[in-house]
């Protein structure tokens, strides 16, 4: 049986690009609740789906490396396939196809690709947005606004993904009402039950997304209240039935070419969608870069850190008041506000506030250093001028 890959800098099927840790934090990024398809499998080495595939990335302190399992497919799974490949495809660009050999690094499902593959790496960069030069956004947030300058100091290296359309916005209807770790199970259920199997790591089975037509089929909505998806599941399903019905299969897709509140706006017409859900869908899948997802979390942020005064007074968050702290936002970090407010995002989550009681413990420690070096030097100066004074009596 296949194991997840543990990384091993001399094995050939271990592929690497040049990533500074300041430019991308993998358990940051993966782990802020912008995707639900990546785990943990080893210290520091990730695992999900992505484009079809099945990764393991992990990282040095300038280097992201990354190992990419392949499937056998069975006939049956091309047409579904078929889809996905040709949007990759156009996503990219027309690239040279070349025959690519397969080794087979155990007996199992999964194989892994043992010759360097540019499509591969070029999705990597895609789906990371490597081209955006996340240093230099730090910098500028960091100058207009200083309490994102003192929690960018901890939380450095946290990038949005370019996520597919599809994905994105299921996994996003998934999320009303939920937290994190609950949405990834849903959306782990999801995938098991219509997504087809890509690979099989130490028992775990990874699937893909399903497609919209997976979506579709009527009897989708009972399958997954079954599986505790509740009201969700009828959003699934009707959201998936009318894209098919009265939009272009690629709809989605040519929604990045669309403007940002035209974008928004068409997709708050589908069920289960509010403005939330639609800008997360545009900030993290339609290129959206001033999209500002908005929750009660987030409001809290803007009242405790900005002390943002407008609707102090009301126990749920408005339409007026969802647009009022997303343009203060926009006003305050400019044309990448999306991402800036995703650091918050991440720095204010339970689960990372180890990382800030690290800091504050290297802080005071550094401090008590400073302190007796401090008082080394003035006992030091203390004791050269008595010398200095006994001297002149003599």
């Amino acid at each position: 049986m296949s194991q997840h890959a543990l990384f091993s800098a001399s094995c050939k099927a271990w592929r690497s690009l040049s990533c500074a840790r300041s430019e991308l934090r993998l358990d940051l990024t993966l782990g802020c609740g912008q995707t639900f398809r990546w785990r943990e499998t080893a210290d520091g080495h990730w695992t999900g789906v992505m484009r079809g595939k099945v990764w393991t990335l992990t990282q040095t302190e300038d280097t992201l490396w990354y190992y990419v399992y392949s499937h056998h497919r069975n006939p049956g799974t091309e047409t579904r396939q078929k889809g996905k490949v040709e949007e990759e495809e156009q996503l990219l660009g027309k690239m040279s196809k070349r025959m690519i050999d397969m080794k087979q690094e155990e007996e199992g499902l999964c194989t892994v690709v043992s010759e360097p593959d540019k499509k591969e790496e070029e999705l990597l960069r895609d789906y990371f947005q490597l081209d955006v030069k996340l240093g230099d956004l730090y910098k500028n947030w960091s100058t207009v606004d200083p309490h994102f300058k003192h929690t960018a100091n901890i939380f450095t290296g946290v990038r949005l993904l370019r996520q597919d359309p599809v994905e994105c916005l299921f996994s996003f209807i998934c999320s009303s009402n939920n937290h994190i770790s609950r949405i990834q199970g849903m959306v782990e259920r999801l995938c098991q039950t219509l997504g087809t199997l890509l690979c099989k790591l130490d028992d775990v089975a990874y699937h893909d997304f399903p497609s919209l037509q997976d979506l579709t089929d009527p009897c989708v909505e009972m399958r997954l209240r079954d599986l505790g998806f509740g009201y969700r599941a009828r959003f699934l399903q009707q959201s998936s039935q009318m894209i098919i019905n009265s939009h272009d299969p690629d709809w989605l897709q040519s929604l990045r070419s669309t403007p940002y509140l035209q974008a928004r706006d068409a997709l708050r017409t589908l069920p289960g969608v509010g403005l939330k859900v639609a800008d997360c869908v545009c900030l993290m899948s339609l290129d959206k870069f001033e999209a500002l997802p908005v929750d009660t979390h987030v409001w809290q942020i803007a009242k405790r850190d900005y002390n943002f005064a407008p609707g102090t007074s009301q126990k749920t968050l408005t339409d007026r008041v969802y647009k009022e702290i997303g343009d203060f936002y926009r006003k305050l970090w400019g044309p990448y506000a999306g991402w800036a407010q995703s650091v918050l995002f991440c720095a204010d989550l339970k689960k990372f506030q180890k990382l800030k009681e690290e800091v504050l413990t290297d802080d005071k420690t550094e401090l008590k250093i400073n302190a007796r070096k401090r008082d080394r030097c003035e006992e030091k100066q203390k004791t050269q001028k008595k010398k200095s004074k006994k001297q002149q009596r003599t």
